[in-house]
This record gives structure tokens, sequence and C-alpha cells, in this order.
């Protein structure tokens, strides 16, 4: 009896042991509540920062810093975005040597226009090589940690995990008991308080760190987005090496876990009256007027898996096309709607199809791959329906 009892033992330990054994180098991992493998490295110990690419195009990109009131405009105002005529925006979508309007245009003089950020926050911005950022505006969510036991010692030392909050956001951090540091920090984020608003629409603000980070981080080589909603479970340096370096590409972002065509996203974004229905449909109407069509999952030439993007995610590297791809994307959400997964797909086709010369190479992975390197949470204002968190 005692013999049987020990052989059991033995091998639930053994069941145990296979369990807990770590993947290794290059193996197929399936993490929990996620439908897909990903092929992960173990480690970032043997992991080199790749060459510049030959492949990627290749021009200069300046950006447009202050506006002059032009003569006789006496309702003119500075706009954060500038005022870009619709001539400058269609000659902005070719991609070679250009001057372009891409948000922080400062008035006559070199006045703000709001989004004003500390000589010191942005001293710290310039000498990031690698940027990790979110941002919390208007109280929205809770401050998200990433999930200390992922990072690795490489990223602790190398990566800038940066945090955009308004000034109500951080105070209702500091009273919920949060510390910040000497430094700015809160945990790995180091807090960047932004003041100043632009836009009254805190959904319209947030796409600018979102969009943007390459004019935010202006060293920067590579950039990773993620929404407050998540939190960072995957190391940054093996998400790029995972999602960039490994195929070339230049640009990465999830499908949507539901909708691929813009015509679903327009109807689902008024059902749920998320905007202005006219301003939606005057969006709509313009982009199938430039040649939108329908999504059509069959057509074997089609570019993308998908025309509307997930979103919360984004992995960029900073070259001259993703940063084009970057302004014009949040060009178009200054013009329109900050809805900007009505604008993506019509951004990127037409950026494409005015450069048949010039590859742009975005990546657009699954949505349950999303899923495997972010946790879920709810917003502040979802708490109160739901004691647990997102399963979707």
């Amino acid at each position: 009896m005692a013999v049987m009892l020990l052989t059991r033992i033995k091998r639930k330990l053994r069941v145990l042991v296979i369990r807990n054994m770590g993947p290794r180098r290059n193996q197929s991992v399936k993490k929990p509540g996620s439908t897909c493998e990903m092929k992960f490295l173990n480690s970032t110990a043997q992991l080199v920062e790749p060459a510049k690419n030959e492949k990627f195009a290749s021009f200069k990109l300046e950006y447009v810093e202050i506006e002059q009131k032009p003569a006789g405009s006496e309702n003119w105002e500075p706009r954060f975005a500038g005022h870009q005529t619709l001539q400058e925006r269609e000659e902005s979508y070719v991609a070679h040597d250009q001057q372009l309007t891409c948000a922080f245009v400062k008035g006559p003089n070199g006045s703000s226009t709001g989004f004003d950020i500390s000589e010191d926050d942005r001293k710290y911005m310039s000498k990031c090589r690698i940027a990790v950022s979110s941002c919390i505006f208007g109280n929205s969510d809770r401050l998200r940690t990433p999930f200390g036991k992922t990072i690795t010692s490489l990223s602790k030392k190398t990566v800038c995990f940066a945090m955009f909050l308004d000034e109500v956001t951080l105070q209702t951090l500091l009273s919920e008991g949060q510390k910040m540091d000497n430094m700015g920090f809160i945990g790995v984020w180091k807090i960047i308080l932004i003041k100043n608003m632009p836009y009254n629409d805190m959904r319209r603000v947030g796409k600018i760190p979102k969009l943007l980070a390459h004019r935010l981080f202006p060293s920067s080589r590579f950039s990773i987005w993620l929404d407050s909603k998540l939190r960072l479970q995957t190391d940054p340096i093996l998400i790029l090496e995972y999602f960039l370096w490994r195929h070339g590409y230049e640009y990465a972002i999830s499908n949507h876990y539901d909708r691929h065509c813009v015509w679903e996203e327009v109807a689902q974004n008024k059902k749920l009256n998320k905007f202005n229905h006219t301003i939606i449909d005057q969006q709509f109407e313009f982009y199938q007027a430039d040649g939108l069509t329908r999504f059509n999952s069959s057509d074997p030439h089609k570019l993308l898996p998908s025309y509307v993007p997930e979103g919360s995610f984004i992995v960029r590297e900073h070259t001259p096309m993703s940063n084009l791809f970057s302004c014009l994307w949040f060009n178009e959400v200054d013009r329109f709607t900050p809805r900007d997964q009505l604008s993506f797909a019509y951004t990127y086709l037409k950026l494409r199809r005015m450069n048949p010369k010039k590859s742009f190479r975005l990546n657009m992975f699954k949505d349950c791959e999303r899923r495997s390197m972010a946790k879920l949470f709810h917003h502040r204002s979802e708490e109160r329906h739901s004691s647990g968190q997102l399963t979707r």
C-alpha cells in the first residue's frame, strides 16, 4: 500500500515539474486566455538591435513648428494640429522629402496651442531609445503596472516606460495611495504631466500620445503603445523582436476581434452613439468618394487581413514611412472624428495608392496575440457594472 502511494506521489510530482518547466528558446507558447500559439524567444540575452533595414523607404520629414496669422483672417486662431488645407492634405500623402503638418504647431511668436510638458520631462523623453507609453486623461482608468516578472533586466535598463496624465487623474491616483518618488516615477512608469489640453474631448487628446510617439520621443527608434485599459504582460524587447525584427516589419497593429469592414464599424459607432452621427456620415462619404470600398475577405490581392484595427496596442519602428503614416492618421482623427478605427484603413490604403513604388511594411496581426501580451481591464466607468475582469 505504501509503495503504491509513493508511486502516485512521484507521478504527480513529475506532472508538476513538466507543467512548470519554462519554454525553450523559440518554443511555441500558448498563453492563458489565448487561442494563439506565439513563438516568443525565451530570453533577451542574445538579442542585438537590428541594423537599419535597407528595404524601408528613405526620405526626410520635417514638421511645421509655427503658423502665422494669414492677412485678412479676423477669426483665425492658432490650433494644435495646424490649419492644413485639403490641397496640403492631398500632397502630404506622397512619401517624399517634405515639411508636414503633424500636430504640436505653435501660434505666432511661438505661443502654446496646448499639450504642455515640463522641460524636465522633455529632457527625459528626448533620451529614450525605446519607449513604452500609455495615457490616462479625464480620470478614465486606474494605473496598470506592467507584470514585473516578465520584464527582463535588459528592458529595465534600456526601455522608457512613460505614462501621460492630466492633473485630475494624477491627484486621484495619489489620493488612492499611489506613491510618486522624487524622480517622478510611480513604479516603473515615469509620469509625464500634461497641462493645457488642446481639445475638450479627452478621447481626441488621447490620440496625441497614441499616434505620435515619434514626435514625443524624438530620439527613439522603437515604441510600443498600449491603452490604459491594458496591463503589459510580455517583455518589450521580446515584443519588438517578434512583431518587427523577425520578419522585417516597421509597424504592427492587431485586427479587430469582431469587425473587419469599415461599413460595420460605422454602423456600430452610430448604434452605440460613439460620436455625432452627422460627422461620422460626412467622414464616411468623403472616404467613399476617395475610393474606399468594402473589405472583401476572399480577395486574394487584399493588402490587409482586416480594415478595422483593434487599436489598443501598437508596435513601431520610427522609420520615415511609419512616421508619415502616424502623422497622416492623426490628421484624419483631427479633421473628422476621434474614432481612429474609422480612418485607419482609408489612411493606409491611400498611402499605398499614392506611393506604388515605396513599400510600407505593416504587420496586422491576430487579436488573440494582443490578448496574449496584455491583460484587459474595465474602464473606471464600467467597474460598477461588473466585479470581474473583461474576458473577451
